[in-house]
């Protein structure tokens, strides 16, 4: 992401952590069936072997989890004086950016989920803009308190 000249970053905002806890608990129901696996081959494998399973399946299941943390960490909207940039990270390797220029914005959308939203720990959600042009739609999901980031903008577009 490059600035304009005059362009200056406002805010930053990343995905709301709620998700990724739940992300992390099906990662690691997911490593169950392999340590039953080794809990069951316990005695016919030497206690060598048996304790070099358990940590390659550690490992694995380590880089696993990093990996899933990074893509969804390095995940951004970054709110400029002139525009708004969605930086989303698809794998490592891959990356798109979207912009919408704060004048051109027709219409943002926020969508939450039920009355619990009103706890900061579940005040996520999904957070849309759409531009004058109608082909370029910013959509975050996940993000941390959808209203807030649309009165932000609304407030940086007036002034």
């Amino acid at each position: 992401m490059h600035l304009s000249e005059g362009e200056q970053i406002l805010k930053v905002y990343h995905h709301h952590p709620t998700p990724f806890v739940f992300t992390l608990i099906k990662i690691i129901i997911g490593t169950i069936p392999f340590f039953l696996l080794m809990y069951l081959f316990k005695k016919s494998l030497p206690v060598k072997w048996y304790i070099v399973g358990h940590l390659i399946i550690f490992l694995i299941f380590s880089l696993v989890i990093i990996y899933a943390a990074l893509v969804y960490w390095l995940d951004k909207l970054v709110v400029t004086n002139l525009r708004i940039v969605f930086i989303d990270w698809k794998f490592l390797t891959i990356r798109d950016e979207t912009e919408a220029f704060l004048d051109d914005i027709e219409d943002i959308r926020t969508q939450e989920r039920g009355m619990l939203s009103s706890l900061k720990i579940l005040d996520y959600g999904m957070f849309e803009v759409e531009t004058a042009a109608s082909t370029i739609t910013i959509k975050f999901t996940d993000a941390p308190d959808p209203e807030e980031i649309r009165n932000y903008i609304y407030h940086v577009k007036k002034q």
